[in-house]
């Protein structure tokens, strides 16, 4: 049985078109359970990213608020090694990036690496610089948010013990990302950026004066860059 076959099987989410090529979708007036939303709402994704379809908007009202731990979950994962090796610690999957390799490359591959999920890079949230760290040199750990082409968990076992999709709020209700400074404020940009009140950095491709591409990362990935040459 093909995938589409499966999706008609559902019931998928009532939608309108947004016009920036998303789709919103009000649950107002479609009251569900849990287990009946999960299912509806990864059939419906599974057709919005056949149709290219760049986002999704769910409005929940307050009684349906039992839907949220569906629609709101994020990737995490447990290390077998380093500082946070038998801790208990569910963190975001994190990764060194290569010689020559872009940041927007690097997130989705060490994702992948790790946890078996394909996804799509969408933005640099927020990056932290230290001094004296590795080999005595300058550190750069830069903070991405990717959106997800998969679902299903294929765990790394070499450096990964577990892996799963876990609400948001009981990832930041971690007394470790609690107390822990830097992952609270990790935590706090995550949640603004859920709340739609804060913009990231997109890679914006831009030719450098040795004419090599590069990454420009800006908050508005639609501006016109203008260029203008000596007179």
């Amino acid at each position: 049985m093909g995938e589409n076959e499966r999706v008609q099987q559902v019931e998928l989410l009532s939608s309108v078109n947004d016009l920036y090529g998303g789709v919103r979708v009000n649950m107002e007036h479609h009251p569900m359970d849990s287990k009946d939303f999960a299912t509806s709402l990864k059939a419906s994704i599974s057709q919005w990213k056949q149709q290219g379809k760049r986002g999704v908007w769910i409005k929940l009202p307050i009684e349906q608020v039992n839907l949220v731990e569906v629609a709101v979950k994020v990737l995490v994962v447990m290390e077998n090694g380093g500082r946070f090796k038998e801790t208990g610690v569910w963190k975001f999957p994190t990764g060194v990036v290569n010689e020559g390799e872009d940041i927007c490359t690097a997130a989705v591959r060490e994702v992948k690496e790790e946890t078996g999920i394909d996804a799509e890079f969408v933005e640099v949230l927020a990056f932290r610089e230290s001094h004296k760290s590795f080999f005595s040199k300058s550190d750069l750990f830069f903070v991405c948010m990717l959106k997800p082409r998969s679902f299903d968990i294929q765990k790394q076992d070499q450096e990964v013990e577990a892996a799963q999709w876990m609400p948001f709020e009981e990832y930041a209700a971690q007394p470790f990302i609690r107390e822990h400074e830097l992952f609270n404020y990790v935590a706090k940009i995550c949640l603004a950026k859920s709340d739609k009140g804060y913009a990231g950095f997109s890679p914006v491709s831009a030719a450098t004066s040795s004419g090599k591409t590069s990454c420009l990362y800006c908050n508005n990935p639609d501006i016109h860059l203008l260029t203008s040459g000596h007179q």
